[in-house]
């Protein structure tokens, strides 16, 4: 007859058991996934392609006078900036009026509102596409600007007759303040995953702050056909359905990076967020899987780790386990950080490494009770 002794024992191993494969998990995934980020050496193509850079902008004059510049002003041989102005009700197209006497390679299309019919930016994106001139296209937002001004050259040098995406860093400009890190914090982790599952093989995501593909490739792929009716997608759904480790390089060079300004509350950023979620179950199975099992044991670490430290058993092996966990991920995101030019961030990973967690698990909630309307601006 077995005992509560022995039951307690059994509970103990199973904990035991449980944390180690958590800790194995994780341990993969930052030293035979993420560490590819920090390792990673780029092989720069001499071949020059002309360029087209798409922006979309709905209501934009602040940030299109204030941005366009550092893209206007790139030193790229050979490259147009197409502006679609999405039914804007402020001076955005006065705003253009004024840079389209400064710039010969400006080009700006407009779509005019239609009451009985509403769009998203995916339409935008396309009008974009079909008025551009050249094979390459560069995607990024009117709320961006160009840390340098080799940003084009950069991403273009992993331009060959081969590849069909770049996949680059659009980051936040970093402030004072709790939210601001945790953007910050949020966007970089997603940046090194991203980036790092290319590099080995497996691209599942781009983001539209920085982005490259072949206009081909889009046609190829009938544009957003597939997702059209969602809010987001025009970045990592696209990417999703057209990447393969034969089609997709990276960019992480620093001046190929672009920077935007964050969101400034909590319901602005929950609300981009809740938009972008409501992607994540269009991902083909294999990249949900990889993703969700990183998330799972890491939920698995942290609930077993407590509970191990709470009844005290094993306490040393436990610990140091624990500790080899957060010594390797300070070290890989530490040095992840520092090739994305992010600064003053690391003492805070320990905590939203934890709190990211219940963030997510609350977005993920809201969005199972998403409003339908299409409206990206």
């Amino acid at each position: 007859m077995i005992d509560s002794l022995d039951y307690t024992q059994y509970i103990i191993y199973g904990l035991l058991s449980l944390f180690g494969f958590a800790i194995f998990v994780q341990l993969y995934f930052y030293l035979g996934i993420l560490l590819r980020f920090v390792i990673y050496k780029r092989v720069p193509q001499l071949k020059k392609y002309p360029v087209s850079v798409i922006i979309c902008a709905r209501n934009e004059a602040e940030n299109l006078q204030k941005n366009l510049p550092s893209i206007l002003g790139q030193k790229h041989e050979d490259f147009e900036v197409i502006i679609v102005n999405d039914c804007s009700t402020d001076n955005t197209e006065e705003v253009l009026g004024v840079f389209l006497k400064k710039f010969k390679n400006l080009r700006v299309t407009a779509i005019t509102e239609d009451k009985k019919f509403t769009h998203g930016k995916k339409l935008a994106i396309t009008v974009g596409i079909k008025a551009a001139k050249n094979e390459w296209l560069v995607f990024t937002d009117a709320d961006c600007f160009a840390e340098s001004d080799q940003w084009l050259n950069r991403l273009q040098e992993n331009f060959t007759d081969k590849s069909e995406l770049v996949l680059a860093y659009g980051g936040y400009k970093s402030a004072k303040g709790f939210l601001n890190k945790y953007i910050r914090y949020d966007t970089v982790i997603i940046a090194i995953q991203y980036i790092s599952f290319a590099i080995a093989g497996f691209p599942y995501m781009g983001v539209g702050r920085n982005l490259a593909y072949k206009k081909s490739l889009f046609f190829k792929n009938k544009g957003f056909a597939s997702h059209y009716n969602l809010l987001s997608g025009d970045d990592d759904l696209f990417v999703n359905e057209t990447a393969n480790k034969f089609n997709t390089a990276v960019e992480i060079h620093h001046e190929s990076f672009t920077r935007s300004e964050p969101k400034h509350t909590w319901k602005q950023w929950f609300s981009q967020k809740k938009r972008h979620y409501t992607t994540a179950d269009r991902y083909k199975a294999r990249h949900i899987f990889l993703l969700g099992i990183e998330h799972f044991s890491r939920i698995l670490f942290y609930t077993t780790f407590i509970t191990l430290l709470c009844m005290q058993v094993y306490l040393p092996y436990v610990l140091a386990a624990g500790i080899l966990r957060l010594a390797v991920q300070l070290i890989i995101v530490k040095l992840s950080m520092n090739r994305l030019n992010e600064r003053k961030l690391l003492l805070w990973f320990v905590i939203f490494d934890l709190l990211s967690l219940f963030i997510n698990f609350i977005l993920y909630l809201s969005t199972r009770f998403r409003s339908k309307k299409l409206k990206w601006k």
